[in-house]
């Protein structure tokens, strides 16, 4: 749990799962409440929340990059798995194994 805080690929890797989260509670959960149940808050603050996240998820995804020496590819890969439901979880389970080899 430790490599979550002192490294930059733990530190991306929290901060994407946390943004992976926040995005499907939006999506799944907030959305619907705004629509069908009439409680836009729902997404007023989970939509702020989220897109607090993803700017943290932004500057994660730079520092690793540079970091890590992440091809361009690799990278991009990160941004579209961010934007994709579930996408940021399965990109997790690459990078776990990436965290594992160093």
């Amino acid at each position: 749990m430790n490599e979550f805080f002192t490294t930059p690929l733990g530190r991306f890797r929290l901060v994407a799962i946390t943004e992976g989260i926040s995005y499907l509670f939006l999506v799944f959960i907030a959305m619907p409440l705004k629509y069908f149940a009439g409680f836009p808050e729902a997404v007023k603050y989970s939509g702020w929340l989220h897109g607090l996240l993803f700017i943290l998820f932004m500057i994660a995804l730079l520092e690793v990059t540079l970091k890590r020496k992440w091809t361009l590819l690799k990278a991009t890969r990160g941004f579209i798995a961010s934007l994709i439901p579930f996408g940021a979880f399965v990109f997790d389970r690459e990078l776990k194994k990436e965290a594992q080899t160093t």
